[in-house]
């Protein structure tokens, strides 16, 4: 039997690493400074999205030759490109602009990922097997040739680029979401559901899903940045969005023909590309510093 002492004294040691692990886990997010700056630039890219084209101090779209070309100034920050239009405006709009269809992608990837990896991994058997036989299909070339490849086909355009990543990236969530419910469905809430009579849908909604939520969204967060420099890619080589439309990707590649003597036409915005994707990415590594409760925990 044991003693009022020791059970006393196992109480007190619970309490006393309780607030270890408080302090492990809040150490990871205020000792990291670049998850903090990640996020700080990710809330900042979403504000100038909501609110960039307001501060635009100019049309993005408004021709002026006469100021073609002009080098950064107090009037023109980031200078002016070929046709006299202020660069720094049609950045601003770019952002509303790649992120909105950096989100639309990895929704619609995940989307169809989610779905044929839940269904793949907890039926198992045949349904597995053509499930992952196809993503394996989609999975053997490399992703930027495949979604160059669907683009052209689609035509060029920013809606082709949307199409093309989303029909590339599925697979991954696929995978993903696959391994996350093979290693859960025989948990012992799930069969505790089973045997209370819940269907397959209510078990896949309520058991399943929550449980790999925190891995899905480490894994969006972080394609949201690669989603960005996909769809610059296509937009690099034509196979994007179009002119006029200021997105970062195609900039970059109208500019690369005045490089040498204007170099900042290119500059601008290949460097909200790279703080872009590089914050995302720094903010899905905070997430899953912070999600997984064996980072969490310091185990």
């Amino acid at each position: 039997m044991i003693s009022q002492d020791s059970s006393a004294a196992d109480s007190s040691e619970v309490q006393s690493l309780m607030p270890v692990h408080r302090r492990r886990a809040r150490f990871r997010v205020r000792g990291n400074e670049l998850a903090i700056l990640g996020a700080v630039v990710v809330v900042a890219l979403v504000l100038l999205a909501i609110f960039g084209p307001r501060l635009a101090p100019y049309d993005p779209y408004k021709l002026s030759f006469t100021e073609k070309l002009k080098q950064p100034s107090q009037d023109h920050w980031f200078g002016t490109d070929e046709a006299g239009r202020d660069i720094f405006s049609r950045v601003l709009h770019g952002t509303r602009i790649s992120l909105r269809v950096a989100a639309i992608v990895v929704t619609i990837a995940a989307g169809i990922g989610v779905t044929l990896g839940t269904v793949a991994g907890f039926y198992g058997g045949w349904v597995d097997d053509i499930v992952m036989r196809v993503a394996d299909v989609f999975m053997a070339f490399p992703g930027l040739v495949l979604a160059m490849a669907v683009s052209a086909a689609v035509g060029a355009s920013i809606e082709a680029a949307i199409v093309a990543v989303s029909f590339v990236w599925w697979p991954v969530y696929t995978r993903l979401t696959r391994g996350q419910v093979l290693a859960i469905r025989e948990e012992v809430y799930v069969q505790a559901a089973r045997s209370i009579g819940a269907s397959d849908g209510r078990i896949m909604m309520r058991h399943v899903l929550p449980n790999i939520f925190s891995v899905l969204l480490v894994r969006m967060t972080m394609d949201i940045g690669y989603a960005i420099l996909y769809t610059s890619s296509l937009g690099f080589i034509g196979l994007g969005a179009q002119e006029p439309m200021p997105e970062w990707g195609r900039m970059v590649a109208t500019g690369r023909r005045w490089i040498l003597d204007h170099s900042y036409y290119s500059t601008f915005p290949g460097v909200a590309i790279f703080i872009t994707v590089l914050a995302f990415t720094w903010l899905g590594d905070a997430l899953r510093d912070w999600l997984d409760p064996r980072m969490r925990y310091g185990q």
